[in-house]
């Protein structure tokens, strides 16, 4: 007698009783991420490195595994999980005009150094004119780039675990893209460092689900520092 006959051995789980995954977005929410967070969308990320360029230059980047240690380090204790906070909260704040104001104050406030305030809110401003043609909110300039994000799928209903997730992926892939030309890497090492930062960009989407604002901060020393530093660095390609 096969398991689960007769009374015996584990039943099968009704329908009612078996976890609901969440629905997956639609078609029209899908294209929208995709062109707001493509490499073609006219922010101008190209042109930041996030301190990057110094990390390569001081040795800290040198190869795949160094490049995705360092990532890993910003996307869970750094920028990464800082603005996907932001990001949340302007997504529940964008029909509260208020509310935005006080979350882009902070965000410009806890910006770490001059370059990365000036990379959120250059890449903020050159996001929201762009998005124009789709209704974009009525923001201040001044808006740093994860709160525009963050508003803009919330004006439309995207939902915000993949607004979360997509924005964390762009931001990894910009990174990459910079370390590409800096170190110099290989386009195939580049995508086998975004792959295997996918596990990494998922947790942190979900574990800022119930981040709240007084849970903004982070611990990722050298990333900072080398944020500090690249505004003094002698020989520059890149703002940030």
């Amino acid at each position: 007698m096969r398991e689960g006959e007769g009374g015996r051995g584990r039943p099968e789980s009704s329908p009612e009783q078996q976890p609901h995954a969440p629905p997956p977005p639609s078609p029209r929410d899908l294209l929208r991420l995709l062109a707001w967070l493509s490499p073609a969308f006219p922010t101008g990320a190209f042109a930041y490195s996030h301190g990057l360029e110094w990390a390569v230059d001081s040795g800290d980047v040198t190869d795949g595994p160094s490049l995705q240690a360092w990532l890993h380090d910003v996307l869970a204790h750094g920028a990464g999980r800082t603005d996907t906070i932001l990001l949340r909260h302007a997504h529940a704040a964008a029909h509260d005009p208020a509310a935005l104001a006080h979350i882009t104050e902070l965000a410009i406030a806890t910006a770490p150094s001059r370059e990365r305030q000036s990379e959120a809110l250059d890449q903020g401003r050159a996001f929201l004119l762009a998005a124009a043609p789709w209704r974009a909110p009525a923001l201040p300039a001044r808006t740093p780039y994860a709160v525009a994000v963050g508003a803009l799928a919330g004006t439309h209903g995207i939902d915000v675990d993949d607004t979360a997730s997509a924005y964390l992926q762009t931001f990894a892939a910009n990174l990459i893209s910079a370390a590409v030309r800096l170190v110099p890497l290989g386009q195939t090492t580049g995508l086998r460092v975004l792959a295997a930062l996918e596990p990494e960009v998922l947790a942190i989407a979900a574990a800022t689900r119930s981040a709240t604002l007084d849970d903004l901060g982070g611990c990722a020393f050298r990333s900072d520092l080398a944020a500090m530093r690249h505004e003094t660095q002698y020989t520059r390609l890149f703002r940030s």
